[in-house]
């Protein structure tokens, strides 16, 4: 196995996988703020972390503005414990499309209205507005947060002082129109959790962007997160949902659960449909490249007439 290897032209018969990274959380408790952006998305992004256009991109087929500021807005679950706020994932609410519509539908005249914008897209989970005023607003993702005290990933001012408290005014406001509205009464009656907040997040524009070159030396990119199809049409580069095993060469995929497709990438080692695998992953939050052949798949062992056992996905990863 070679470590962060550099490919060459001639190295088309390559497929890249990518890992999810997580914060380092020593590091976050030693900082005033926490860094925007996950390990995985700073890598896909850049440091700017222009999340909401390259979602928007993902999700819609209109014309997106490449220096236009835009804010990713979503519905979400704060869940009271005793003495703070939690901040529940997409996938834990069950938010449904008609539900997200009458949320946005009760609450976007004082959206648009703070905003100056009109919104540009909505879907089930996410809203997309020109950020207008909040432009300056450090915020992170739902990805980032969900599952912790959002006192600590609350947006805050960057260089512009008042906005955070302009974002919290509008926050609160949304907040109690939804606490009274019909949605949140028909949820608590099938005992799913209320939509009780909004979040902002991925606040940027597309000129900011900077996407890492083992992307730019893709053939296609693979991935059911919005973001990656979003990146794809902004390099003009083929998207595909799931793996293709009949298309890896020259793929760089981002999956969910990357320990089912292990099976079928080492088969394609074997089988000769690749040269290699490049692991690309975040120990520590920092970025590690690997590159895998089919000589590497088995353990070393010093017992020579023994057949090798296989790795297993797990002493892959460490």
């Amino acid at each position: 196995m070679t470590a962060n290897s550099t490919p060459t032209p001639g190295q088309l018969r390559r497929f890249t996988l990518m890992l999810s990274g997580e914060d380092v959380l020593d590091e976050l408790e030693s900082k005033d703020a926490p860094i925007q952006g996950l390990p995985h998305e700073r890598f896909l992004l850049g440091e700017a972390m222009p999340l909401a256009p390259v979602l928007l991109l993902g999700q819609s087929s209109q014309a997106v503005n490449p220096s236009e500021v835009i804010a990713c807005l979503q519905p979400v679950h704060l869940h009271a414990t005793r003495d703070h706020l939690i901040l529940m994932g997409q996938n834990q609410i069950d938010l449904t499309t008609e539900e997200s519509a009458q949320l946005l539908t009760a609450v976007l005249p004082f959206i648009e209205e703070d905003f100056q914008n009109s919104v540009l897209f909505q879907n089930q989970h996410y809203w997309f507005i020109p950020a207008g005023p909040f432009s300056s607003l450090q915020s992170y993702s739902v990805d980032q947060a969900h599952g912790r005290n959002i006192d600590w990933w609350m947006p805050r001012d960057s260089h512009e002082e008042g906005i955070a408290k302009r974002w919290r005014k509008l926050q609160n406001e949304i907040q109690m129109l939804w606490h009274i509205g019909p949605v949140n009464e028909e949820r608590e009656q099938r005992g799913m959790p209320s939509i009780n907040s909004i979040w902002i997040s991925g606040i940027g524009k597309l000129n900011d962007v900077r996407v890492p070159e083992a992307l730019k030396q893709s053939r296609c990119l693979i991935g059911q997160h919005p973001m990656m199809a979003g990146l794809a049409r902004l390099l003009g580069l083929p998207y595909e949902a799931t793996l293709n095993t009949n298309n890896l060469a020259g793929a760089f995929a981002w999956l969910e659960q990357p320990q089912l497709a292990w099976p079928q990438l080492s088969a394609a080692l074997i089988n000769k449909q690749i040269d290699e695998v490049a692991i690309i992953d975040f120990p520590k939050g920092k970025v590690r490249e690997r590159i895998l052949t089919v000589k590497d798949l088995y353990k070393k062992s010093w017992a020579f007439w023994k057949k090798s056992e296989p790795l297993t996905w797990k002493e892959i990863t460490q």
